[in-house]
């Protein structure tokens, strides 16, 4: 006798909400509304209600929203909300170098501008071991600039996965931005899209990927930390884009 299965495969819904505002940010979006209801209190209205808009941009700059991080071997996803603006190959940073670090010879740069507007929290684009941090102090040149990359304050990070693969990304402060913010050190266990730093106000943020691994974004386009896939490692085909 044939039977038949009344059962229905079903995959998990999805709603949105407001996101978080990251406890980082929290001290300034009370500074804010403090200005504001000061302001208010004294009877400067004509300054009040442009506050109540600083304050309103402030809890947004410091959003953290929820991300759905893409699992699967080889994945290097976006450290960073923002405009990807160069994919450039260059030799890994000085610091990102050495005995235990990138290996010497070109490799490839894909750039991430963080507008004002932009989520700023960063996220690890793989899972494994902080095996270095890195902090240079710098100027504060407009981060879509390629020499901002040698000349801003930054942050280095490199990472290693468990077989042993290294990538390095770096936070590099804007025109704006004025303090990048850690949240890890040096010998941290990480998982892929962990929150793992923050840059205030405007910045940058360049991932070396591994040789043999091409960018799987084109310029233009725009990325999320911890869901869009930067690259697959050992995966050599690039992607193609068209503006339109």
């Amino acid at each position: 006798m044939e039977t038949r299965s009344d059962t229905t495969l079903t995959t998990p819904s999805a709603q949105w909400r407001w996101p978080a505002v990251h406890p980082e940010g929290r001290k300034f979006v009370v500074i804010a509304a403090g200005i504001t209801a000061l302001l208010y209190i004294v009877h400067l209205h004509v300054l009040a209600w442009p506050m109540v808009g600083v304050t309103a941009w402030v809890a947004a700059f410091f959003r953290d929203p929820i991300r759905s991080v893409p699992q699967g071997k080889g994945l290097i996803v976006s450290p960073a909300d923002g405009l990807v603006t160069m994919i450039q190959e260059v030799e890994p940073p000085f610091e990102l170098g050495g005995e235990g670090g990138l290996p010497p010879g070109p490799c490839l740069r894909v750039s991430i501008f963080m507008s004002v507007f932009d989520v700023h929290i960063n996220r690890a684009p793989i899972s494994g071991a902080v095996s270095r941090v890195v902090y240079i102090a710098g100027k504060f040149l407009n981060a879509s600039l390629d020499k901002a990359s040698e000349e801003n304050e930054r942050q280095h990070f490199l990472m290693t996965g468990s077989d042993g693969t290294l990538v390095g990304f770096t936070q590099i402060a804007g025109l704006v931005a004025r303090r990048i913010v850690p949240f890890v050190k040096s010998g941290d266990t990480v998982a892929v899209g962990q929150r793992v730093g923050l840059i205030r106000f405007g910045s940058r943020v360049d991932v070396y990927l591994p040789a043999g691994t091409a960018a799987k974004v084109t310029p233009g386009q725009r990325s999320i930390a911890g869901e869009t896939i930067l690259g697959r490692i050992g995966d050599s085909e690039p992607a193609s884009g068209v503006a339109q």
